[in-house]
């Protein structure tokens, strides 16, 4: 472009033309005599203000600010469109500053302080940086599975600095440390690695991010408990059988291979969670004997035997405690009889 067309431009082009062949200093070019390029860094955190200070003296002829290609102010006057960007009322007259309030990322770069002196130039460079607190963005739904199978959990978090990804297991048996990473690989799951699973990311920007989910884990019951007492004719009589699983477990009682039912011959069954009574209103001579408890659930069958047995009999009621595998006799006779029912 020849001189005439450079005296076509407008002011304000010429300005900027003139800023940018003075101040763009290429990177590895050395400053020229007379010229300070000093490189500084601010950090700040996304949301708060970043001031950006220069300093100036008494013989400064022309100052003004610009980030990358673009002029902030010149002077007093202003020539960035963003109402975040302001120049502050600098009340020493070596002092030249703005800020930016309200940080985002787009914000961080370098930035520079161009100062005219005796017609020689200096410039100032800050480099502006900008934190972002950690924050996860993506998470694993619950989880339901089957003990026994394989179970990946995924936790995607952002931040500035990297964010540390952290796993912890809330549980019945309490609260522990699993592993870091975003990812969580479970091979062959138990029914003790049920339970709440937080994920936490964090950088030291702010408070961590905490994030949880619920791994649920089928098995097939299993009787922890199976009790009885001893009970006087004419008395109130109850079985007791406990039994854990998941999904919860359906109970049944027999007497034998007879299958009692709630109401008939004098008995109730009374079922509550993962508990189920057998009560007889008014124990006979013919009550007494054993009855069998049998828990099921879509995963597995299993059942205990439990004695009723008068104040004055002595029995070995301890193994009737036992969870015991349903032998396959019973087994064919329990289809029969839910057979027979139908």
């Amino acid at each position: 472009m020849g001189i005439a067309g450079y005296l076509a431009l407008p002011w304000k082009c010429l300005v900027v033309v003139a800023l940018r062949l003075l101040l763009l200093v290429p990177a590895g070019v050395p400053a020229r005599s007379g010229e300070s390029y000093l490189k500084d860094n601010i950090t700040v955190r996304q949301g708060d203000s970043a001031v950006l200070k220069c300093n100036v003296d008494s013989k400064v002829s022309r100052v003004a600010w610009l980030n990358r290609t673009t002029i902030l102010f010149t002077g007093s006057e202003k020539w960035s469109l963003d109402p975040r960007v302001i120049l502050l009322n600098n009340t020493a007259v070596t002092e030249y500053s703005i800020k930016i309030q309200n940080v985002n990322l787009h914000d961080e770069g370098p930035y520079v302080c161009s100062i005219l002196t005796n017609k020689k130039p200096e410039s100032t460079k800050v480099h502006l940086i900008v934190q972002v607190p950690a924050r996860i963005v993506n998470i694993s739904t619950d989880v339901t599975v089957n003990e026994g199978s394989n179970v990946s959990l995924m936790c995607l978090a952002i931040g500035r600095p990297e964010p540390n990804v952290v796993w912890k297991h809330r549980s019945a048996s309490g609260h522990k440390f699993i592993t870091e990473g975003e990812f969580v690989e479970m091979t062959a799951i138990t029914k003790e690695q049920s339970g709440v699973y937080e994920c936490i990311s964090s950088n030291d920007i702010s408070a961590p991010d905490v994030r949880t989910l619920q791994v649920t884990v089928n098995y097939p019951p299993i009787i922890s408990k199976a009790r009885s007492t001893g009970t006087p004719v004419g008395q109130r009589g109850v079985l007791q059988c406990e039994a854990s699983a998941v999904p919860l477990a359906d109970f049944e009682w027999y007497k034998e291979d007879r299958r009692l039912f709630n109401g008939l011959n004098g008995v109730k069954i009374e079922n509550r969670g993962k508990q189920s009574r057998l009560i007889f209103f008014n124990v006979s001579e013919e009550d007494y004997g054993n009855y069998t408890c049998v828990a099921t659930n879509i995963l597995g069958i299993t059942n205990a035997s439990i004695i009723l047995y008068g104040p004055g009999a002595i029995h070995d009621v301890s193994r009737a405690a036992l969870s015991i595998p349903t032998s396959l006799s019973f087994l064919v006779t329990l289809i029969a009889l839910s057979l027979h029912k139908f």
